[in-house]
């Protein structure tokens, strides 16, 4: 388990896009598969619940797909490659979640074949991730006289 911080304290921006990371976060966003661009299509512009989503967005060493800060959700669309590298993708979603991110994880073909599917587990989690959420401090406008 990592904690940041100690009880009460926020984790350190730093543990986020990292800036070393960068360069590599950038090219995966200008290859970004077909699946992935899709997907990107019903994310883009607060869609889902006013959850505004980032594309490859850097956690730690590793690079998610799609990620919701305000939520603490990432998004991760699996292609063939994912089928021989479960140890890595194990690790790799052990601390994000040790993080308190959830992820969720869909196939390429999920995406291709049934996207009506994938945007509707995504409005199920956002909402159950935000009915969890603790409230935030009311916002005040404007001086009291």
């Amino acid at each position: 388990m990592y904690q940041f911080g100690g009880v009460g304290n926020p984790m350190p921006q730093i543990i986020f896009n990292l800036k070393q990371y960068t360069n590599r976060r950038k090219g995966l966003r200008n290859t970004a598969p077909p699946a992935e661009r899709l997907l990107w299509r019903h994310l883009v512009g607060c869609q889902i619940y006013g959850s505004k989503f980032r594309r490859q967005y850097g956690i730690g060493k590793y690079t998610v797909d799609f990620y919701c800060p305000q939520i603490k959700l990432a998004i991760e669309i699996d292609g063939e490659t994912h089928l021989t590298k479960e140890s890595y993708d194990n690790r790799r979603q052990n601390f994000i979640e040790s993080l308190g991110i959830s992820v969720l994880r869909f196939l390429n073909t999920d995406v291709y074949q049934n996207i009506d599917g994938v945007v509707l587990s995504i409005q199920n989690k956002v909402t159950e991730v935000q009915a969890t959420a603790p409230c935030p401090p009311p916002q005040i406008s404007g001086e009291m006289r």
